[in-house]
């Protein structure tokens, strides 16, 4: 299996903010920007394994900017790092300015997909081999965050989680 860019799953999907996508101050609604989300990961985590993938988690999401009424909305996708079965996807949303045209990052998430066959198994995944600095950090932390979740969960030992532990040492 033949390891990836980050380039090669990018993912961008464009549109506009509509009217009956808006809560009472106008602003798109935070559950139809994690469903543009969700869209967008997923097409990524199926351009980079070539197979079905399935949303695992909702590892982080922050909405740092209200997006309004009309606004031109980017969100663009691309796998940062590829275990197993399981890829994390990293998630930008931009919003266009109406006159400039001039792009503000608005809002960021984490996603995590399993490639799965036509039964519903996990599969494995082609590794991801980063290429800008940007892709390098988010590779690097990607670690640290599953080994965060999997602590969490309750499904991994505080003694193994040791790149956590670095953070520390």
């Amino acid at each position: 299996m033949q390891a990836k860019t980050p380039e090669q799953s990018k993912t961008i999907m464009t549109d506009m903010v509509l009217p009956g996508e808006t809560n009472p101050l106008n602003n798109l609604f935070g559950g139809e920007l994690l469903a543009r989300m969700d869209r967008a990961a997923s097409i990524a985590a199926r351009r980079h394994c070539r197979r079905i993938v399935v949303t695992a988690s909702v590892n982080h999401v922050a909405f740092n900017r209200a997006v309004p009424l009309g606004s031109v909305v980017t969100v663009e996708a691309k796998v940062s790092r590829a275990f197993k079965t399981s890829m994390e996807v990293f998630i930008d949303v931009w919003i266009e300015d109406r006159e400039s045209g001039a792009k503000t990052k608005a809002n960021e998430a984490i996603y995590t997909f399993v490639a799965v066959d036509e039964t519903g198994r996990p599969i494995a995944v082609p590794e991801v081999v980063p290429e800008t600095n940007l892709e390098k950090a988010r590779f690097e932390a990607a670690l640290r965050r599953k080994q965060l979740s999997l602590l969490l969960a309750g499904k991994m030992k505080p003694h193994e989680a040791t790149e956590l532990k670095a953070l520390f040492d």
